[in-house]
């Protein structure tokens, strides 16, 4: 039996994009437990009273909500990237098992992530999808490891665009 998680942020008492996380988490329960489970919302679980400046709040399920946890939101500080070649790097639900994440993070050298390349294209790092500004636009990757939700949000506001990234382009640049 898979595990899933969804990682939430809460600003100031305010929780983040949770439409996005539910319709996340129901299609994931939706594609691995089937259509007969009923829908879960996340409002029923997590809270955000107590929650004074940034807060993650990470829910872990299977068919239902199994573990809700809070802790301090702490954004890891990223100046350098290691590109890692990984064509079997699957990772399209947010699995609790971040084995394969896990493993390509273990390779980045003296750098502080990486960016996953599959098939020749650049999909995520092992913590967040990516966006590269190119011509006065911000471009996101067509073929991510993880759809995220800050990402499609930025999609459907047209802040970002999908683009095929090809390895080779991003290393003549």
């Amino acid at each position: 039996m898979y595990r899933f998680i969804e990682t939430i942020c809460i600003n100031d008492g305010v929780i983040e994009n949770l439409s996005a996380h539910d319709g996340r988490m129901n299609n994931t329960i939706r594609m691995h437990y089937g259509s007969s489970v009923m829908p879960v919302s996340l409002e029923d679980f997590i809270t955000a009273e107590g929650c004074k400046g940034r807060t993650r709040c990470r829910v872990e399920y299977t068919s239902a909500i199994e573990k809700v946890e809070y802790f301090p939101y702490r954004i890891r500080e990223v100046k350098s990237l290691q590109l890692v070649n990984d064509d079997s790097a699957e990772y399209s639900f947010k699995y609790a098992d971040r084995y394969v994440l896990d493993r390509n993070f273990a390779l980045r050298g003296d750098a502080d992530d990486v960016v996953i390349v599959r098939s020749g294209m650049l999909t995520d790092t092992s913590i967040a999808n990516i966006s590269l500004y190119k011509e006065g636009k911000w471009y996101t990757p067509k073929y991510p490891l993880l759809k995220g939700t800050r990402r499609s949000r930025l999609l459907a506001e047209g802040i970002i665009e999908e683009d095929i990234m090809r390895k080779s382009v991003f290393l003549m640049q």
